[in-house]
């Protein structure tokens, strides 16, 4: 089969979106398949292009031995119209882009933004290939749970997009149990059409190191003890939670790796609470990751107190995992339950501020403890979400669905 992967959203970005898309391309190549990917300029999490890229309008790239064709987009991050104009231009851009690309048999389409389902729809009708939309986000469930949209034209617009999507698509593929639960249940997708693909983990780059002193050096990171937050510094993420706990460990340094759109707004919250031991550091390479966990005693994984977070199981939480480190997870739902299924850290509420800091203390105060639950999350991770096994098992569902090779699928059905 060939697959034409279309998604804003890929490395050399930073996220569980971008981890997730390429360990997928990767292992679809790998299983002798053919896979292209049309992607935007990177420009993630901060909402800016890259200097080369500025008078770009696109370009092509091998990515892993992945081909990558990249096209311009109106960068922007957070929330409101410049962001609304971001998704928007890259629903048309990434339609262009895509048009060049070798006929694939599938065209696999990353939501959000919800609007790119239509230029995936547009391009599945003009190749004659399956249409597979990935819901990692329920958009717009979630901007409504948040307060983002509010009830009116532009909401009932976007629901009514949603469904008209949901209906032509010959697969939707859920990253969650709670995300696939909802679609059959409140969305009314039949069960057989939803496929199931969560985030995994890359084995061979998230794996336990040792410390490096010279690592923790060039970071200025100072000796004892260490907890880690790596990832997407969002609204979603709570981060405000992580600040209020270290200061009640000012023993411990609390180090926050990445950027986003709170970032700064969480780096003056330290300051006015004179959290000393809180480090910001700004975003390094997938391939980093492991070493700054060496250095760690644990990783943390926050997320707000809501009914759309509950349903995430956030990959941040699996690198830890992977790493062989203990994850200190603050939240609720299935994200928790993962974390304690596996007894691979401790769980405490979300936005629980003691709670949190009590968790790094007994960490703290426990090293063997540490050991022990870092060596279960490693153990765990490679029984269960390893990316070869992810792939084959969802590649046999996608089979299922379509009751025969994509190539020779019947596109009629797809072209009301």
């Amino acid at each position: 089969m060939r697959f034409l992967i279309l998604t804003q959203y890929y490395p050399p970005e930073i996220g569980a979106a971008q981890a997730r898309l390429s360990a997928f391309a990767v292992e679809l190549q790998r299983a002798g398949h053919g896979v292209e990917v049309v992607t935007a300029l990177p420009n993630y999490p901060t909402g800016s292009l890259r200097p080369e890229d500025r008078r770009r309008l696109s370009r092509r790239e091998v990515i892993d031995g992945v081909p990558v064709r990249r096209t311009w987009l109106f960068p922007a991050t957070g929330a409101g119209a410049k962001r609304l104009a971001s998704y928007l231009s890259f629903t048309a851009a990434g339609l262009i882009g895509a048009v060049r690309a070798r006929r694939p048999d599938v065209v696999f389409v990353e939501s959000p933004p919800l609007f790119l389902g239509v230029s995936g729809w547009l391009l599945a009708r003009r190749f004659g290939a399956a249409f597979v939309l990935n819901i990692s986000d329920l958009w717009p469930d979630s901007v409504k749970a948040y307060g983002v949209l509010t009830d009116g034209p532009v909401l009932r617009s976007a629901e009514r997009l949603e469904r008209w999507l949901y209906r032509r698509a010959d697969a939707v593929t859920a990253v969650t149990e709670g995300i696939r639960d909802r679609l059959i249940g409140q969305k009314s997708l039949p069960a057989r059409k939803v496929l199931f693909l969560p985030n995994g983990v890359d084995l061979e780059v998230f794996r336990p190191l040792p410390d490096d002193a010279s690592l923790r050096a060039s970071h200025g990171l100072p000796d004892g003890p260490l907890v880690l937050y790596t990832g997407n510094h969002g609204y979603a993420h709570a981060l405000e939670t992580v600040v209020a706990a270290a200061c009640e460990v000012p023993q411990v340094t609390v180090a926050l790796v990445g950027d986003g759109s709170e970032k700064e707004r969480i780096r003056r919250l330290a300051m006015d609470l004179g959290a000393d031991n809180v480090r910001f550091l700004p975003p390094v390479p997938q391939a980093e990751v492991a070493g700054l966990y060496g250095l760690a005693l644990a990783g943390l994984a926050t997320v707000r107190d809501s009914a759309v977070m509950a349903e995430v199981r956030p990959a941040k939480a699996l690198a830890v995992m992977g790493c062989g480190k203990p994850v200190i997870y603050s939240g609720a739902g299935e994200g928790a339950a993962l974390v304690a299924a596996a007894d691979a850290g401790i769980v405490v509420p979300p936005e629980d501020p003691a709670a949190l800091a009590a968790a790094i203390r007994r960490l703290v105060a426990d090293p063997a403890e540490a050991a022990r639950l870092g060596a279960n999350g490693r153990r765990y991770v490679e029984s269960h979400l390893a990316w070869p096994a992810l792939t084959a098992a969802w590649l046999a569902e996608l089979r299922a669905v379509l009751g025969q090779d994509p190539s020779t699928v019947d596109a009629s059905h797809r072209a009301s």
